[in-house]
């Protein structure tokens, strides 16, 4: 909008000043000197004419106050161009005020010392062109006797000459001029007493006339700066706004300082003409010094009216240019803050979701706060900016039709995002009260159905258990009436304003499984209370061997299974036939629990899976938040700014492979696993398929240690800040780098869950493999970990095979050879190793613990020494600690006494190690039988020999080349603990052997531990077949024709004999699969040892 700048009746501020007249009637007034549209005569014009003093003013007065004009003795007079004539003349007649002006001029003329000839010619060309009124002409005619008598001859007969013209008087002295003019009015040349100096009075008149033209040209510029202003278009904006203002005071300032200086010009002006008044009280001013001071005056006061009408002018102006730049603020503070408010209203309308459950109301309770926060600087700018537009409105501001609707608009935007915000806040309470109640219905029904799995059936089959459990349940029951959902339909009228049709469907779900729940627990219920009820007669069951009951373990479903598959020994006999129905009805009992059971196993895989595939789902999210806000970032050219040196072209470092991590599970794996939403029992079968994509992780957790590293570097860039400022995270990046690590931990925890619920499942199997394959992962990222750790070796670990386990052991050595002072303290003080068992050699390196933090105090290992698998051999069991085995290399030329932290470490390691040289046998034997058909007469070589380097090594192929003829000893290999040997003398070090590594000052004692060496071990010697005996056994061939109820087992499982049994049955637990039950004697001697030998055996007495 344009608005004029000042009102156009304000335009008259500028006084004008009276006009200066041009003719010689009129006095010039000061007016005259601003606004002749001829410009009049000045000093400053005809100073040089004036400096002649062929005539002057002298300030002088009649009797009737005529002006005086003087024209004093001047030789040259006659030589006075009429021009500069005439313009002295009009210059000194335009003086004195009109008033004195008309009243005419007295001319004085003195002619005392010039001729007679000279006297007419001045009287007529004075009379003939004098500008103004004549009231008297006195000449002092010459004083010499001849031209004294001569003027007045001639002034006889010459008189009617100068009556036409003016009224001439001839004068012969000075004292006879005093008769007509007083001696006051006379300067000191004509007998006066009038002070008065020409030079000062042309300087004050060039003076005076400066000063007017100063002061009209100060009023031209005020009046056009005043039209300026008043025409002035205020601007739209503020900057222009701010423009104008500026500009305008800058001119104001300017004007202000020029009105400044002419005042200041007009009272140095008045001072000076005052100036004989401060020199001496006696002294006055003649008219015309009177006239000036007057003229000054009046031109001092003529300013001093214009600039204090001009600084009203400009007050009103800059008030209204201000109030312009304050409304050119609000305006524009109001669009921004109106933009501001719709885009929070356009945001808070987003806000639609209700959320799907308890925690996730909560996380939307949690940003609709965080928004509210991050909202309150704007609603309460808009509110400050409304009170703003009141105090404009309270001061007058000029715009107030425009300001108040804005005000009253920005209260509405306020107040209704406040509303909608408090209307959010009321739905999201709701709804988190609808998902509390829901949660703690589904919280009660889980605990329902755990307690309905955790009722154990063999107690309920008794009077009291039965009451037992009718009691549990219910009181159970009762805690249902704070928990459960009462009534559906007062559900859906409370929370209608929330009910979506997918929560509509959740609260039916939840509704539905809480009534499946206390129809499960009515029927239990039942069932309970018929067991509960009959009087059961008293029934005392006779085992056909009382001693294998009392050697029994503990109750366990093998058991049961057995005693009800096999007719029944104790129901043959004749007391128990008579309770064969009461124990069929309770037969048909435990088969509806086991139903309820199964529902309830159902409902907890569901639950598994879908916390698989809400978490899938997130660490999805999360990678991809990480790789958008963070690492593509650190391509963006905008943010290099921010990247230190020490981070730029370090991305791959910092993420290793997370790209390829994420792409996997995003088009991948979460897409097949939400295939397995309905059937969670067969997820292991996704894990399965996609076993080798997940090896990936091994090159994103070898990767981590340098991550962390330029992380702790690099953790204060302000790029990693302004990344987790963008996408809001609490948590910075490293959190994030290790959810790739976390992840892979998960699934291990998750297949455990979903395996526990599972067993009876079709899917069971794929779960157990997929758990295992999981576990072998993260070891192998373990392992791979501590195996790029170890620092000092030679050669290319890569070519030692695949690393199969690695773990920190005592050691002690004992060598044939060696000194003997080393080999006493090599049986007493053990040496800290860390091992690492490679497919064909196991190294041993010293652990040192690294100064740090985070990755940085991860361990390195210093390689010490290794042992060829090709020529190594293992005795499980050493007397005196379950946790020792020893490896011994050459025949035990080299012995070294291994002590795990556990047993459960030890039978591992024995196991594996068992494992690699049974297979290393089997290839030495297949090679030994295929070289035999092309040269009967050539000794086969060990496949592994050929990668040893160690002396001896033709030793051990001739041992194993005698012992080829029997296909299933491992004599040598793998020696058990039954039948003693005398030890070997004379151990010392081998060569291959490190004695400087042998017990070290700063390995310490062990001081927990016994003194043994391996005098104690215990090898097998004895042949022929043996009776099984309890101890614990590695099974040596699968079970592929166990009945459907005996114990699975599978070859490399560690399993404990435990007792014998009836019937020829052995209860057996299976240690790796935690599993326990009845195994016949015949099939438990092939799963142990096909021949039925026991030297095939590896077994240990605990």
């Amino acid at each position: 909008m344009a608005e004029r700048g000042a009102s156009r009746g304000h335009q008259c501020w500028l006084c004008l000043l009276p006009s200066r007249r041009l003719g010689a009637s009129r006095r010039p007034q000061p007016d005259e000197i601003m606004h002749q549209d001829i410009s009049p005569l000045c000093a400053a014009d005809i100073q040089d004419q004036l400096k002649k003093r062929f005539a002057y003013l002298s300030g002088g007065r009649g009797q009737d106050g005529s002006p005086v004009i003087t024209f004093p003795d001047y030789p040259a007079f006659s030589d006075v161009p009429d021009k500069e004539f005439q313009n002295v003349m009009t210059y000194l007649t335009s003086v004195p005020s009109l008033q004195d002006a008309g009243i005419g001029f007295i001319l004085v003329i003195d002619r005392r010392q010039d001729k007679w000839t000279s006297v007419k010619a001045s009287v007529l060309r004075i009379a003939a062109s004098f500008p103004a009124n004549l009231q008297h002409v006195l000449v002092l005619r010459p004083t010499g006797f001849f031209q004294r008598t001569l003027s007045d001859l001639a002034f006889r007969f010459n008189r009617d000459d100068f009556k036409m013209k003016v009224p001439v008087t001839m004068l012969s002295s000075v004292p006879e001029l005093h008769d007509y003019i007083d001696k006051s009015q006379l300067t000191e040349d004509l007998g006066g007493t009038l002070d008065y100096c020409h030079t000062k009075w042309l300087c004050h008149r060039t003076a005076i006339e400066s000063f007017a033209v100063m002061v009209k040209q100060t009023a031209q510029m005020l009046q056009s700066f005043g039209t300026e202003l008043a025409e002035t278009e205020l601007p739209n904006d503020v900057q222009s706004t701010s423009s104008v203002l500026s500009t305008h005071m800058e001119k104001k300032d300017k004007a202000k300082e020029d009105m400044r200086l002419a005042l200041d010009e007009g009272q140095s002006i008045l001072e000076s003409i005052r100036e004989p008044l401060a020199k001496s009280t006696e002294q006055s001013l003649n008219q015309d010094q009177l006239d000036n001071q007057t003229t000054v005056q009046r031109l001092l006061a003529q300013l001093n009216e214009t600039e204090a009408a001009f600084d009203e002018f400009w007050a009103k102006h800059q008030q209204k240019l201000e109030q312009c730049l304050q409304l050119r603020h609000f305006e524009q503070d109001f669009r921004e803050v109106k933009a501001a408010l719709d885009g929070l209203a356009q945001k808070i309308a987003t806000f639609t979701d209700v959320g799907n459950s308890l925690a996730h109301v909560q996380h939307l309770l949690k940003d609709l706060a965080g928004f509210e926060e991050k909202s309150s600087a704007a609603v309460e700018r808009a509110r400050t900016l409304s009170l703003e537009g009141e105090r404009l409105i309270d001061n007058k501001h000029y715009a107030v039709d425009s300001i108040r609707p804005k005000c009253h608009e920005l209260r509405h935007l306020c107040d209704q995002f406040a509303a909608e915000v408090r209307r959010r806040r009321g739905l999201l309470g709701k709804s988190l009260e609808l998902h509390g109640l829901l949660e703690a219905s589904m919280k009660w029904c889980d605990e329902g159905i755990y307690l309905l799995a955790s009722q154990p059936v063999d107690k309920c089959q008794s009077q009291d258990g039965a009451e037992a459990a009718l009691q549990e349940i219910e009181k159970f029951l009762e805690s249902g009436a704070e928990n459960k959902i009462q009534e559906l339909h007062k559900i859906y009228q409370d929370y209608e304003l929330i009910l979506t049709q997918d929560l509509m469907e959740h609260v039916q779900k939840v509704f539905q499984k809480q009534e499946s729940m206390e129809e499960m627990f009515h029927r239990r219920q039942a069932s309970l209370k018929k067991l509960a009820a009959k009087q059961m007669r008293p029934v005392q069951p006779v085992a056909p061997r009382p001693e294998a009951l009392t050697k029994s373990p503990c109750p366990s479903p093998g058991i049961r299974r057995g005693s009800e598959n096999s007719e029944g020994s104790a129901l043959r006999r004749g007391p128990y036939r008579r309770a064969k129905s009461e124990m069929s009805e309770g037969r048909q009992g435990r088969g509806s629990s086991t139903g309820d059971e199964e529902e309830s196993l159902a409902i907890l895989r569901r639950h598994v899976m879908n916390e698989l595939l809400d978490t899938e789902r997130v660490y999805v999210e999360e990678l991809l938040c990480v790789l958008e806000g963070y690492a593509a970032e650190m391509d963006n050219p905008l943010m290099t700014h921010l990247i230190s040196t020490g981070l730029q072209n370090k991305k791959d470092v910092l993420f290793g492979n997370m790209e390829e991590i994420y792409h996997f599970h995003n088009r991948i794996f979460l897409r097949e696993l939400e295939n397995y939403i309905d059937c969670p029992e067969l997820v292991g079968r996704c894990f399965l398929e996609r076993m080798e994509e997940f090896q990936i992780y091994e090159k994103y957790c070898q990767n981590k240690p340098r991550s962390e590293s330029l992380w702790r570097q690099c953790s204060d860039c302000p790029f990693f800040q302004d990344c987790q400022r963008k996408l809001d995270h609490k948590l910075s990046l490293d959190s994030y780098l290790l959810k790739p690590v976390q992840r892979i931990t998960k699934y291990q925890l998750l297949l455990k869950e979903m395996l526990k619920y599972s067993k009876s499942c079709a899917g069971a199997e794929d779960l157990q493999e997929a758990l295992s394959s999981i576990l072998g992962i993260l070891k192998a990222v373990n392992d791979s970990m501590h195996l790029i750790a170890i620092t000092g070796y030679d050669g290319n670990l890569s070519d030692l095979g695949k690393l199969l386990m690695q773990g920190s052991f005592s050691v002690w050595t004992d060598h044939k050879r060696g000194h003997a002072k080393v080999k006493d303290l090599a049986r007493f003080k053990p040496m800290q190793r860390h091992l690492f068992l490679h497919e064909k050699a196991v190294l041993f390196c010293k652990k040192r613990e690294e100064n740090g933090e985070g990755y940085e105090k991860a361990p390195s290992y210093s390689y010490k020494q290794s042992l060829n698998m090709a020529a190594v051999g293992i005795t499980e069991n050493v007397k005196g600690d379950a946790r020792k085995f020893e490896i011994w290399y050459n025949a035990r030329e080299e012995v070294y006494i291994i002590q795990a932290p556990t047993p459960e470490i030890k039978a591992a390691w024995v196991n594996e190690i068992r494992k690699l040289l049974t297979s290393q046998l089997q290839a030495f034997r297949e090679a030994s039988q295929h070289r035999a058909l092309e040269q009967s007469q050539s000794l086969p070589l060990p496949a592994a020999s050929s990668i040893s380097p160690m002396k001896g090594n033709t030793r051990n192929i001739k041992k194993l080349e005698e012992r080829k003829t029997d296909p299933l000893s491992l004599e040598g290999y793998v020696s058990s603990a039954s039948s003693p040997k005398p030890p070997e003398k004379g151990r010392g070090w081998s060569k291959t052997s490190h004695p400087s590594e042998a017990p070290e000052d700063n390995d310490g004692w062990s001081s927990a531990e016994e003194a043994i060496n391996s005098s104690d071990a215990e090898e097998e010697g004895g042949v022929g077949p043996r009776k099984l005996v309890p101890g614990r056994f590695t099974v040596m061939a699968d079970d592929e024709k166990g009945s459907p109820d005996a114990l699975a087992v599978r070859s490399g499982d560690v399993v404990e004999v435990v007792q014998e049994g009836d019937d020829g049955l052995w209860f057996v637990r299976n240690l790796t699969s935690s599993k326990e039950g009845w195994v016949p004697a015949g099939s438990l001697s092939a799963l142990l040892g096909k021949s039925g030998s026991a030297q095939c055996l590896s077994s240990s007495v605990w």
